[in-house]
């Protein structure tokens, strides 16, 4: 993989990070994930004027997508509010690069060679480690079995919309307008099911988050839209895997922002994860 789309994964995981850390700050996930979700769907709809349609052979892939996309945002929000961003994060990200790298040959024609198996291996058994490590600092106080059967359950909605989209913008003729229309497709029923569940809450909570909900809503945006772009330069497993370094920096942001615990498991997976990027930008 070429170095400057490894450095522009790599841009993408830092804000796949962000948005991640502030749907988890406040005191309702659910409530975070519909405002980022809405002002993504917002800097979609103020920029698709200014491109062409997606071709009509990458719709069907959109609409799909738009269902795994909706679960995965109310997914993330679940596993927050029962666990540490430290256990749920590691654990929804660690998976699905392997289920892709599974699904890849068969769906798509894209089979691997051992380099590419072993940096894709180094990653997820990163992230995997990185869950351990936090597993048994949250134990005694929060229902981390709950945190895991959802977090690996959204594992299998991430590795099905990266599949999806992998082909769909591929199909799509521009990677950056079919990025802002499935922003856009997404927005719509999370927000409307928002504005129907949180009718007495919304506004108090876009005048306290707003500008926070836009922040993530741009990280979020930003981050697919490279990782989709990379998908039309390199293989999609490839890709997939990388974008998984964004654990690297939500480790950080929690320590800092949010206070969680970094133990000496997190720090060995936290090298898992470096050597087997530094193998991808080799292979």
């Amino acid at each position: 993989m070429s170095g400057f789309v490894v450095l522009i994964v790599l841009f993408g995981a830092l804000l796949h990070a962000s948005w991640n850390v502030i749907v988890k700050s406040g005191t309702d996930k659910y409530l975070n994930a519909v405002l980022v979700c809405g002002a993504a769907g917002l800097v979609a709809l103020v920029l698709i004027p200014f491109l062409p349609l997606p071709l009509a052979p990458s719709w069907p892939y959109m609409i799909i997508s738009t269902v795994f996309q909706v679960c995965y945002l109310f997914m993330v929000a679940a596993a927050y509010s029962n666990g540490d961003m430290s256990l749920a994060y590691p654990l929804m990200r660690g998976t699905p690069p392997l289920l892709v790298a599974m699904a890849a040959g068969p769906l798509i024609g894209e089979v691997l060679g051992a380099g590419q198996w072993l940096a894709i291996g180094f990653i997820s058994c990163g992230v995997l480690t990185m869950a351990l490590g936090s597993r048994r600092k949250t134990a005694a106080g929060q229902n981390t079995s709950r945190t895991v059967i959802i977090a690996l359950v959204n594992a299998l909605f991430i590795a099905g919309y990266t599949l999806v989209d992998g082909i769909g913008v591929r199909v799509s003729g521009n990677a950056i307008s079919y990025t802002l229309w499935a922003f856009l497709f997404n927005a719509i029923p999370v927000v409307s099911w928002g504005i129907w569940k949180y009718r007495g809450q919304l506004v108090g909570h876009i005048r306290q988050r707003g500008h926070l909900a836009m922040i993530g809503g741009a990280g979020t945006l930003g981050s697919y839209g490279l990782a989709l772009w990379a998908m039309t330069m390199a293989p999609v497993a490839m890709v997939a895997a990388l974008r998984e370094t964004s654990i690297l920096f939500g480790m950080i942001l929690s320590l800092f922002l949010l206070r969680e615990h970094i133990s000496l498991k997190r720090l060995a997976g936290a090298l898992l994860i470096v050597c087997g990027t530094v193998l991808m930008r080799l292979v």
